[in-house]
């Protein structure tokens, strides 16, 4: 069945629908992960957003439950150059189509991605609707101008645990599967408390696996609850929507400044840097994809970095007890922080990966460093 991508700006690209056949909205951006493309679909940071994928052959190895990193796809549509009816893979459980069907997001492939992301990245990231009704495409175009942008967004909310949990799966073993590290063995265990903003199951394992006791809890969790728990420190996630809009979650991670050590990854770390001042605004286009180079400013070296995001921290803003620590060699947008006084940091990017390099998965183990340091 054919189908249509119309841009508010009046662009639109023809095609042919798979997955659940309807109709989409949200604002598109593109990923430039040449795979991964399970992690992207089960990120919830894609939560309101159609993700075109810029790698021209999606599909080819199935989808399997190890892979994701929540427990569905939360992206509003997905769009593809081609997709490949056989997957080949030996953990694969079904078909990309066959998964998109099944919790109903509508996917378009057969456009032109490399034009629509040159579009996108010439004319920014925008509000889009993808219909079966070729009709009338002036009429979805006036649709896809009066769609919310994503600016004043609180999608926190839509995928946010609804109850605290506690995690203890870690690495994956090829023989063994994910393994459960609830007695890791670890000399020193170091309790943390993990604020769910959306946060994606790689970064749970990660923490686990440096010897970290792990409960989730939901992003509107009062601070005060949070410290009744003494843990040795928090942790503040990625998620979707615009920070700024998530102002329960701002004046927590406010008043959790200076209690207990603090480490944040992409919406987590601007949260906690509009909680110490600072102020955000919207990118031209995002950063979505597993090749995006950032130096760090102290050690003068450059990490290849998994990024996942739309808003930006704004350097000339905040607290003079803020230094930058790491920026964006694309564009010097700032990546990561560092409280000069208390025990508290954020990166912009993803040290998890999944997918992408793992260059900065240290983080997690400095993370482990710090707690140590304040205990």
């Amino acid at each position: 069945m054919e189908g249509i991508l119309a841009l508010a700006d009046g662009k639109t690209f023809r095609g042919t629908l798979f997955g659940a056949i309807g109709e989409a909205e949200g604002e598109v951006v593109f990923n430039t992960s040449m795979s991964g493309y399970q992690e992207v679909l089960t990120d919830p940071s894609y939560c309101g957003q159609m993700v075109v994928m810029t790698y021209p052959l999606i599909g080819n190895t199935g989808i399997n439950p190890e892979d994701f990193e929540s427990d569905r796809p939360y992206l509003s549509a997905f769009i593809i150059k081609e997709l490949s009816g056989i997957p080949s893979n030996w953990r694969s459980r079904e078909t990309l189509d066959e998964f998109l069907k099944k919790h109903g997001v509508v996917g378009l492939q057969g456009i032109d991605t490399r034009a629509l992301t040159r579009h996108i990245r010439d004319q920014g990231a925008q509000q889009a609707i993808i219909s079966r009704d070729l009709s009338s495409p002036d009429i979805l175009i006036e649709r896809a101008k009066k769609s919310p942008s994503m600016v004043g967004k609180d999608l926190v909310q839509q995928v946010t645990c609804k109850a605290p949990y506690e995690w203890t799966e870690g690495d994956w073993d090829l023989r063994l599967g994910y393994s459960d590290l609830s007695h890791n063995g670890h000399k020193e265990n170091f309790f943390v408390v993990a604020y769910d903003f959306g946060i994606k199951r790689n970064i749970l394992r990660r923490l686990t696996q440096v010897g970290c006791k792990v409960k989730v809890v939901p992003a509107t969790t009062p601070a005060e609850a949070v410290l009744k728990m003494k843990p040795d420190g928090v942790f503040l996630s990625n998620g979707p929507g615009d920070p700024a809009a998530v102002s329960y979650a701002i004046q927590n991670v406010r008043d959790l400044v200076g209690q207990v050590p603090m480490f944040g990854i992409c919406l987590g770390h601007q949260i906690l840097n509009l909680a110490l001042g600072g102020t955000t605004y919207k990118l031209q286009f995002g950063h979505h994809g597993g090749n995006q180079p950032v130096m760090d400013m102290g050690k003068r070296k450059v990490e290849i970095t998994s990024q996942n995001h739309g808003f930006a921290v704004d350097e000339k803003t905040g607290s003079d007890d803020v230094e930058v620590t790491c920026i964006n060699l694309n564009d010097q947008t700032v990546e990561g922080i560092r409280h000069k006084k208390y025990p508290v940091s954020s990166v912009q990017y993803h040290p998890e990966a999944s997918p992408g390099p793992q260059d900065s998965s240290y983080l997690f183990q400095d993370f482990v460093t710090l707690m140590k340091a304040n205990r």
